[in-house]
């Protein structure tokens, strides 16, 4: 059956991402836990199609967490004309939005490609790496290598970070072959990029207790008692300490 080989494909993937990112896994976390403990925010960009929001404010899950989302809207009404000739280069919009939030030299964001080169997050790391962000990338490490660079740079995602997690994704994502069907089948990322946020997160959880911190985990909100937690002891705390 497609679902025995599909089981088969994701052990394979797991074990892949548990034996060959152990390290990295373990920088990843004592850099989050660092960060929270000299008062710095944790940052998450849009990680895979929105996996980011299985460690965000949700129950099990660490406070310190933040998402980081930009986007601009352009009202347009003209009629489609050819504007090849002129410059439409969004380079550097990600330094506007950098800007305007409440980022400082020293905190943390993570960002996501698997491609190694979606020009927004691309842009985004750059940008934050100039204003002293420090940044982790969720990439293929397989992929980005099958891949040219589109930024300006030259460099593609793992390149211009502090340290790139290797989500183990095959080149173009997917992992099976199907008869029948000309794509492959079974994306590999989002799978793959979950467990490596909540791996990272057992090792910062271990760090900042090692150092006397003791970070506020969140309740879940539809078990009893759980939103006041949150809301009476988990939130104000956070507020005031950043943890």
């Amino acid at each position: 059956m497609l679902l025995d080989r599909y089981n088969e494909a994701l052990d394979n993937l797991i074990c892949k991402v548990r034996t060959t990112q152990r390290e990295n896994i373990i920088k990843a976390g004592q850099m989050i836990a660092d960060t929270v403990a000299s008062g710095g925010n944790v940052y998450l960009s849009r990680i895979c199609h929105a996996i980011e929001n299985d460690v965000i404010y949700r129950g099990g899950g660490p406070i310190f967490y933040k998402h980081f989302e930009y986007s601009m809207n352009v009202e347009k009404k003209g009629r489609v004309r050819d504007r090849s000739d002129l410059d439409t280069s969004t380079w550097g919009m990600a330094a506007y939005a950098l800007k305007m939030s409440d980022m400082r030299p020293g905190d943390l964001l993570m960002v996501s490609s698997v491609s190694g080169r979606t020009a927004s997050v691309v842009d985004l790391a750059y940008e934050a790496k100039k204003m002293g962000i420090q940044v982790i990338a969720f990439t293929s490490m397989e992929y980005t290598r099958a891949v040219d660079a589109v930024h300006p740079s030259g460099k593609r995602l793992y390149e211009m970070v502090d340290l790139a997690m290797d989500n183990c994704a095959p080149a173009a994502e997917a992992m099976m072959d199907v008869p029948g069907i000309e794509a492959k089948f079974a994306a590999a990322s989002g799978i793959a990029c979950d467990i490596l946020l909540w791996s990272m997160t057992t090792v910062a959880i271990e760090k900042l207790m090692e150092k006397g911190i003791t970070p506020g985990v969140l309740k879940s909100a539809n078990f009893p008692g759980g939103n006041d937690y949150n809301k009476t002891i988990i939130e104000p705390h956070y507020d005031k300490y950043g943890w």
